[in-house]
C-alpha cells in the first residue's frame, strides 16, 4: 500500500538530508518548490516538514526559510521497534551478519539478567547489524533457552529475530534500556571496523514478556559516529528515549 502523500515527502527528504544531498544548514526547499516537484497542494508539504521540525531534521519557521540542522535520524525507544524496523521507518536497508549462534551455560551476569541460576542453558547469538551496507552496531543478544531454540531453525541473516520470535508466540512487549559507553575490545575492532579501544556507545537491554519475566539480555554496541541517543522530555510526560541515525 502506498504511503500517505506527506509520509513520502517527508521520507524523500530525510532520504536528501542523511544522503548529504543537504547539508547542515543549507536551505530546504521552499513549500512552492516542494508543491510544484510534487504536484501537491501546500497542506502535505507543510505536514511533511512539520514532521521533519519535530524529528529536530530542520529548522527555521515564522517566517524563516527552513534549513537543515542536523544529519540525523531519531525513533522513540518506547514503541520498543526491532533495530530491522527502525532502519526499514527510516527509508533505509537493514542487514545482519550472523557471528555465532550457541546454546552454553548461562555466566553469572547473563544469570541475574534473566533471573535465571547460573549455568541455565541459554541461547546466546552474536550479530553485526548493518545500515545500508555499514557496520553499525554489534549485538550480543541472550534468550532464555524456550525462546531461543526457535532461532536454531531460523535464517538469523534474513531479518528481523523479534518479528519471527512473535510470530512463534514469544512475548517480549516491554524492555528496560541502561545507555552507557564502553571501549572496543577486539571483537568489536574487528567487526565494526574501528580501533580498539575507541568509544562506543553500549544499550544494555532486558526484555520481558507481559508476565514480567525475562525473555532476551542484549548488549548491543553501536558507533557512535552512525548512531545517537537523546532524551525528550516535559514536566508533563515520561522521558522518551530516541535512538538517532548519523550520517556520515
Amino acid at each position: 500500500m502506498e504511503l500517505p502523500l506527506h509520509e513520502r515527502i517527508a521520507a524523500e527528504l530525510r532520504r536528501r538530508i542523511t544522503s548529504g544531498e543537504l547539508g547542515v544548514d543549507e536551505p530546504v526547499p521552499s513549500e512552492a518548490q516542494l508543491c510544484a516537484q510534487w504536484n501537491a497542494s501546500r497542506g502535505p508539504v507543510r505536514q511533511a516538514l512539520a514532521a521533519l521540525r519535530a524529528e529536530g531534521m530542520i529548522g527555521g519557521g515564522r517566517g524563516k526559510p527552513p534549513v537543515v540542522r542536523r544529519q540525523a535520524l531519531s525513533q522513540p525507544f518506547e514503541t520498543f521497534l526491532s533495530f530491522s524496523r527502525w532502519v526499514e521507518n527510516l527509508g533505509r536497508t537493514p542487514g545482519q551478519r550472523t557471528q555465532e549462534i550457541a546454546l552454553r551455560p548461562a555466566a553469572a551476569d547473563v544469570a541475574d539478567a534473566l533471573d535465571l541460576e547460573e549455568g541455565t542453558p541459554v541461547v546466546q547469538l552474536v550479530r553485526l547489524r548493518l545500515i545500508d551496507g555499514s557496520p553499525t552496531m554489534l549485538e550480543r543478544t541472550t534468550f532464555v533457552e524456550r525462546a531461543g531454540r526457535l532461532l536454531f531453525d531460523f535464517d538469523c541473516d534474513s531479518g528481523s529475530l523479534y518479528a519471527h520470535l512473535a510470530g512463534q508466540g514469544v512475548d517480549m512487549s516491554l524492555a528496560r534500556h541502561l545507555i552507557d559507553a564502553v571501549a572496543a575490545d577486539a571483537t568489536d575492532s574487528r567487526l565494526l571496523d574501528v580501533p580498539e579501544g575507541f568509544p562506543l556507545l553500549r544499550e544494555s537491554r532486558i526484555a520481558r514478556g507481559a508476565d514480567g519475566r525475562p525473555v532476551e539480555y542484549s548488549d548491543d554496541r553501536y558507533r557512535p559516529d552512525r548512531v545517537g541517543f537523546t532524551i525528550e522530555n516535559s514536566q508533563q510526560a515520561q522521558p522518551a528515549l530516541l535512538r538517532s541515525w548519523q550520517a556520515s
